[in-house]
């Protein structure tokens, strides 16, 4: 399936939310409980929590199918936010596919539209935090040049969960 990638906006938050729901809870549905995952996904996922986060400081793409325009994926560039930042760093918020679309080089074009981004935008470092039991998600972002540089612990609801924080070095050291 072919697939095209444009800018998103504020009026794009209820496909962004959509998208963060479905992609949150067919990864992560065999690790968090029920009433948890549905409760994150209603809260972090919701429509106002992506209109707060679509403003100035973020950059954000949305992945559409070419024909239908129907929205499948996207990538989330915002001011850092996790252990270990520096001055300078950028956070990769969230890149997510439907899993239908993994290894068509949708999320490799996503994950490369937020690195000439982050350059664009100055930064040193683009940081993200990945579930340390997604190997999926981290021999990704490995190929894509990301380090290890510390953990992080994420919750959904009262549990917490093992993150990895990673680099990516855009400028010197990691």
């Amino acid at each position: 399936m072919t697939w095209s990638i444009r800018g998103a906006e504020r009026a794009d938050a209820g496909a962004l939310s959509l998208i963060g729901s479905a992609t949150f809870l067919e990864t992560f549905a065999a690790v968090h409980t029920g009433d948890e995952i549905v409760a994150h996904c209603r809260d972090e996922h919701s429509v106002a929590a992506y209109e707060r986060l679509i403003g100035p400081d973020c950059d954000c793409w949305i992945l559409e199918t070419a024909a239908t325009k129907a929205p499948i994926g996207y990538s989330m560039l915002t001011p850092a936010d996790l252990p270990g930042q520096r001055d300078g760093d950028l956070e990769l918020k969230r890149i997510y596919v439907l899993s239908r679309f993994h290894g068509g080089g949708a999320g490799a074009e996503l994950m490369r539209r937020a690195i000439v981004r982050a350059r664009d935008r100055g930064a040193e470092r683009m940081l993200l935090s990945v579930y340390s039991d997604n190997a999926r998600a981290i021999a990704f972002y490995r190929k894509q040049g990301f380090q290890k540089i510390g953990d992080h612990h994420f919750f959904v609801g009262e549990t917490g969960y093992l993150d990895f924080v990673l680099a990516l070095p855009l400028s010197g050291d990691v």
